[in-house]
Order: C-alpha cells, then sequence, then structure tokens
C-alpha cells in the first residue's frame, strides 16, 4: 500500500473514532459505517484487506492489549464458562452454521460449509467489551466476554485450517484434526509458558524505560512468531505472556510503566479503529467477487446464515449456563447464582470482527464458493456489529442487569489505601530513627507526612459530600485547583523564556516537574 493513502486511513479512522467518543453510538458501528459508506465515495482507494498483515501484525497487538488489561484472577475464577464459550462454543457454531449452510445452499459440500462455519464462529469482543465497559456491565459478564475474546480466535483458526485441509482433499480425519487441534491449543500454551519468565525477568532487569518500551512493543509479535514457528497456536501464546505480565506488571519501575500505558493506549486506538473501518471497505472488494450469485439469492443465504449464527450462541450459552449447575452441587456452591437476564445478554453479545474477514481472505482462491464465503462473512460481521452492536445497549438498560457498584468500589479503595497508608507511616517512622537520615529537614518530613495524608483521604473525599452547584466533591476541587495552579506556574516559565531569561533547555525541565505533579494530582476519569 502507498503511504498516502495508509496515512488518510489512520487518520481518517482516527478522526471518526474521537468523534464516536462525544456520542452515544459505539465507535465500531460508526468506523464500519464510515466505511461502507468511504468505500464508494470518488477519490477513496480500494483497500484490500490482507490476512498475511491481519493475522501476524494486528491480531498481537490487539490481543496483548485486551490481556494484559485483564485481571488473570477473575479470569481463573471465571475460566468453566470462559472455556464452554472459546472453546466449545466455536467448535459448535463451527458445526451448526456449516451444516445450515450446506443444506441452504446448492453444490456446497460440507467441508467448504464448514470451513464458512469456522470462519464466522468466533465473536470479536472487542465491541461487546466496549461495550460493555461504557454501560457498566456486572464485572463478571464483562471478565466472560473479555475472557472468551482471548482464546476463541485460536479454537476457529484451528477449526477453519482442519476444515480446508478436508475441503481441500488433504485432509487426515477426524482423529487428524484432533490431533492437531491438540497440537495447536498445547503448543500454545507451552510456548507462552516458556518465554513469559524470561520476557518478564528482562523487562525488570532493563533499566531504561525506552528500551522496556521498545521491549513491549515487541513482545506479542515475538511470541506469536514463536509459536507459529512451530505449527503452534500463537494467539495462545501472546495471551499467555500478555497475562503473565500484567500480572507481575507492579514489579516494573514506575516510569516504564507510565510511558508503556500511554505507548499502548495510543497503539490499541488506532488499531482498534483502522480494523473496523477496513471492516466497511471491503465492501467494494466483496461485491466483486460475488457476479456467479444472483443477487435475491445471495441476500436470501446472507439472512438465513446470519440467523444461524444468532441462534447458535443461544443454543449454546443457556445449557452451558444452567446444565452444569443442575448436574454439579460443587459449581453451584463455587459460582453465583445466576439468572437468565445474563445469559441473554452474553448470547446477544456476539459480534463477528475483523478476525472473520481475515480468515475468510486467506481461503485460497482455488476453494470452491470462495466468493459466496467472502460474501456471507461479510454480511455477518456487518450484520451482528449493526444489528445487535446497536440494540445491545437498550436490551441491558431493559433487562436492568446490575450494574457495577460504583461507591463499594470506592469503599473498598479508600478501605486499601487506609491500610497501605498505615503500612507507609510505620516505614517512614522505621526510617527517621536511622541516624543516616537524621540530616532530612523538618518541613521535608512534614511534607512527606502531608503528602501521605493528602492520599490517604482522597478516596475517602470522593465518598462525601457533592457541591450541589458544580456536582464536585471535595477531591474534585482540589484537583482542579491544583491545575489552574500549575497551569499558572506553566504561563510564568513560558513568558520566561520568551524574555530570554531561562532558556529552552531549563524551560522543558521545569515544564516536566509541573507535568509529574499535575500528572499526581490528576485522577483520570474512565471512558
Amino acid at each position: 500500500m502507498e503511504v498516502l493513502p495508509l496515512v488518510a486511513l489512520v487518520a481518517g479512522s482516527a478522526a471518526v473514532a474521537g468523534f464516536a467518543r462525544r456520542t452515544p453510538v459505539p465507535a465500531p458501528l460508526l468506523l464500519v459505517a464510515a466505511g461502507l459508506i468511504a468505500a464508494y465515495l470518488p477519490g477513496v482507494p480500494q483497500y484490500a484487506l490482507d490476512p498475511h498483515i491481519v493475522l501476524p501484525l494486528l491480531l498481537p497487538p490487539l490481543l496483548h492489549t485486551a490481556a494484559v488489561d485483564s485481571s488473570y484472577l477473575d479470569l481463573r475464577a471465571n475460566a468453566r464458562p470462559i472455556a464452554l464459550l472459546s472453546v466449545g462454543y466455536v467448535l459448535f457454531a463451527t458445526l451448526a452454521v456449516g451444516y445450515v449452510a450446506y443444506l441452504l445452499v446448492p453444490g456446497l459440500s460440507l467441508p467448504v460449509a464448514l470451513v464458512l462455519g469456522a470462519v464466522v464462529a468466533p465473536p470479536d469482543a472487542v465491541a461487546a467489551t466496549a461495550i460493555a465497559r461504557r454501560l457498566g456491565l456486572p464485572n463478571r459478564v464483562t471478565t466472560i466476554l473479555q475472557g472468551e475474546s482471548l482464546v476463541n480466535d485460536a479454537t476457529a483458526i484451528t477449526a477453519y485450517k482442519v476444515a480446508l485441509a478436508a475441503a481441500v482433499g488433504v485432509g487426515a480425519g477426524w482423529a487428524g484434526g484432533l490431533a492437531e487441534f491438540l497440537l495447536a491449543s498445547v503448543g500454545g500454551v507451552g510456548v507462552g509458558l516458556l518465554l513469559m519468565v524470561p520476557i518478564h525477568q528482562l523487562r525488570k532487569r532493563l533499566k531504561e524505560p525506552l528500551l522496556q518500551n521498545t521491549l513491549s512493543l515487541l513482545i506479542p509479535f515475538v511470541a506469536y512468531a514463536v509459536a507459529e514457528r512451530v505449527h503452534a497456536s500463537g494467539v495462545l501464546a501472546v495471551v499467555v505472556v500478555a497475562l503473565y505480565l500484567g500480572h507481575r506488571n507492579w514489579q516494573v519501575d514506575f516510569a516504564t510503566r507510565l510511558q508503556e500505558e500511554a505507548v499502548w493506549r495510543v497503539v490499541a486506538f488506532v488499531l482498534e479503529s483502522v480494523v473496523f473501518a477496513l471492516i466497511g471497505l471491503q465492501l467494494p472488494v466483496v461485491l466483486k467477487g460475488l457476479g456467479a450469485y444472483e443477487g435475491i439469492a445471495a441476500a436470501w443465504y446472507a439472512v438465513v446464515v446470519f440467523l444461524a449464527v444468532v441462534a447458535a450462541r443461544y443454543l449454546w450459552v443457556f445449557p452451558a449456563t444452567f446444565v452444569p449447575r443442575w448436574v454439579s452441587r460443587r459449581i453451584r456452591e463455587r459460582e453465583p447464582d445466576t439468572d437468565w437476564k445474563a445469559p441473554v445478554v452474553v448470547g446477544w453479545a456476539g459480534m463477528r470482527g475483523v478476525v472473520s474477514l481475515a480468515i475468510a481472505f486467506s481461503v485460497p482462491i482455488g476453494v470452491p464458493h470462495r466468493n459466496l464465503i467472502l460474501f456471507l462473512t461479510f454480511t455477518t460481521v456487518i450484520g451482528t456489529l449493526v444489528v445487535q452492536g446497536l440494540t445491545l445497549p437498550p436490551l441491558i438498560r431493559a433487562l436492568r442487569l446490575p450494574a457495577r457498584d460504583a461507591r463499594a468500589e470506592t469503599l473498598a479503595e479508600a478501605q486499601a489505601q487506609s491500610r497501605a497508608s498505615r503500612a507507609a507511616e510505620e516505614r517512614l517512622a522505621e526510617l527517621l530513627e536511622d541516624p543516616a537520615n537524621s540530616t532530612l529537614p523538618p518541613p521535608l518530613v512534614d511534607r512527606l507526612r502531608s503528602v501521605l495524608e493528602r492520599r490517604r483521604n482522597a478516596v475517602w473525599e470522593r465518598l462525601g459530600e457533592v457541591n450541589p452547584v458544580t456536582g464536585e466533591s471535595a477531591d474534585d476541587v482540589y484537583r482542579r485547583l491544583a491545575r489552574e495552579m500549575i497551569g499558572a506556574e506553566r504561563e510564568v516559565f513560558v513568558t520566561l523564556r520568551d524574555q530570554r531569561h531561562i532558556d529552552d533547555e531549563m524551560l522543558r525541565a521545569l515544564l516536566r516537574r509541573l507535568d509529574l505533579e499535575e500528572a499526581a494530582a490528576y485522577r483520570e476519569e474512565s471512558p
């Protein structure tokens, strides 16, 4: 791809995603709609989605960011429902949707139909979890959706390879397919387990934040490439490594964490924006290859496959939720009670995304009905994103699921901060008894104590009274006044630089100090 079209794609995607933050419409839906419209605007080049770019270059960093931000402990606590969705459901959807397509399309062989089933089987939870976080779904539902998205791509890609081998006549039967699935899954986890500790130790020993962040950007690609090199699942390798690094991230120094968070937020924002825009931009490519099929028949196939995808998810989600509870008292005791509302949301949140399209584009040219597979994948992705994406928020509101208890979370945060502050006070008292620290002036000792007190009180203040005029808590007012004071200092420093009283090097040092002060005073709200 030429440089200018690539720059235009990134800039346009970022602009649409930024605009979406000011609207109630989820960003993925606006990006797909913008891509569909832009695909037929004069002067817009044709963007062909290349699976050799999406799978090894775009998928690993997106998986890495999602896994690092996930909770290993929460995922482990919900391992059963996550495994049932990410493995069991994907295989069930492959078979169910494939068989429906086999019965629906004249001349479509069962192996080729199963290729289609594997392609559309994995939900893309980037859109679903974005909506879930935005609407404040219960933590357990959000965790299950996130966990499913981390593993289901590996299951779908492996199922696709097995079905494709059968479709082109080189399959080794069901036993061979099962062996390949086990090799991919066990091998992917094994590669991740082998890499995670050495990578983490290397991150801890690198003292330069720039080098640490360079390593951080390389990690998902290294894990994916090593696993794929030994014919294992690169997806699972990336997820295992990222989960471990995220769980141990506190052991890395603060400068690395601050820079790494900023870098990966930008990477995730750009990649997520681009991939959803690319989905819409594929419309001309998909329709161009559909010439051999009648429009009405193709549309009918698209509707039936879409309905089969939606129905298959519910046919799996409800039994997988309730049957284990009926047959096992241990599961009933270990997991919280679940009514019918949460499975309804989980079932409706099965939106498809760029991974399905990338797999579809990787179907070899000689495979029968390849163009129809591309078309049905595209319509399924668009249908789930638009229909389910637009109706998921009102569905969640209509069901009135118990939202996250912000007050209870703030109370837990305040209690944790109080315990940490007590430990810090005890440590400070020990250090002040050391003769080596006796030269510390009393004003600086008081400053240490006041900073600690401020940190302890800040969380409790969020639970206190709110100003009826501004809607601010005492903590909000403190941060606002602190930023105003820092802004006044910043203006003075710039004026002194302009008047040649200080040079630019000194200005940068002074501004960096203020930036750190402002970062300490500012607590960013969740989007």
